[in-house]
């Protein structure tokens, strides 16, 4: 009997670590290229940020690159500037992330009501702005914000305001209306698809019991495309912690938006400057804290939806 059962587990055995080596062959070019595009340039930015430019004397010599370790994450934790273009990215995101996906889901449930006419031409209007790369977008808000040139600001003068959109407060509401305007058909395919995956019968079950479209959309849509909304959401989080294109463009028509604005700001300058070393610990830094408000908020989502 152990012979037999020797026998019948050899040929498993075999066939196992065959399926074993052929699934290795397909993956090794995607883990080659993920290690070459992705993991190798995250270790080397984590290296270069152990080191800073060194000069000695008068600083009329050539820096030479010098060991720091934590050196530079204590300067640019300690530094006011990056601190503030942080805290504005922040502080962004927490008014202009919740907005763009809320109205990204009320596009989303208007375009999936049964009665909504002309579903495909206004799927397409939607989601024009992303269509549309990204400093072409900035390109033309500057340009409908700009002094002088802003059909808004005539507009308000007309009416007897003083409303200058790229005035120091101005700027943050400024950027994020351009986000917005820019981002919410892309998030608004996302949760559009997700409600297309709902049977029909549910909805349909809803409306037997009297419920009306607003209630159908509260308890039945929007708790199916919970996924699609915590996905968005994240890719918002990320998506707002790199904020590059939006004030580069606008600084030509703000002198006031400051080349510190946000840390990616930040981390060019010192790109600029030849400090590598501070430019990479600023760009870790900022990694970091995107990471952590992405795998904070997926915690909690995933806290409730187990209360739930």
């Amino acid at each position: 009997m152990s012979t037999a059962a020797t026998t019948h587990s050899t040929p498993t055995t075999h066939h196992a670590r065959r399926r074993a080596r052929t699934a290795a062959a397909f993956l090794l070019p995607f883990a080659l290229l993920f290690a070459v595009a992705y993991l190798a340039p995250i270790g080397y930015t984590l290296y270069q940020s152990l080191f800073k430019m060194h000069r000695d004397g008068l600083g009329l010599s050539a820096p030479t690159k010098v060991f720091a370790g934590l050196g530079n994450y204590s300067d640019a934790l300690h530094d006011p500037v990056f601190r503030s273009s942080l805290l504005r990215v922040l502080l962004i995101g927490v008014v202009q992330v919740p907005v763009m996906l809320g109205l990204a889901l009320g596009l989303a449930l208007l375009l999936d009501a049964k009665g909504t006419l002309f579903k495909r031409f206004f799927r397409l209007a939607f989601f024009l702005p992303y269509a549309l790369p990204g400093v072409v977008g900035a390109l033309m808000w500057s340009y409908l914000v700009a002094p002088g040139l802003s059909p808004i600001t005539s507009a308000a003068h007309a009416l007897g305001l003083h409303l200058d959109l790229t005035s120091g407060p101005m700027l943050a509401p400024t950027i994020g209306n351009m986000l917005t305007w820019g981002w919410t058909g892309y998030n608004m395919l996302i949760i559009y698809s997700a409600l297309q995956a709902i049977p029909p019968e549910l909805a349909e079950a809803a409306r037997m019991d009297g419920c009306s479209a607003l209630g159908i959309a509260w308890h039945v849509k929007i708790p199916i495309v919970r996924p699609a909304l915590v996905l968005t959401t994240v890719f918002s989080i990320i998506g707002t912690a790199q904020l590059y294109n939006e004030p580069a463009v606008l600084q030509h028509v703000a002198p006031n938006l400051s080349s510190n604005y946000t840390p990616i700001f930040a981390a060019y300058n010192a790109v600029n400057d030849n400090n590598f070393g501070y430019a990479a610990t600023e760009s870790v830094i900022l990694a970091a804290l995107a990471f952590v408000l992405s795998f904070g908020f997926l915690k909690l989502v995933g806290r409730r939806g187990a209360a739930l």
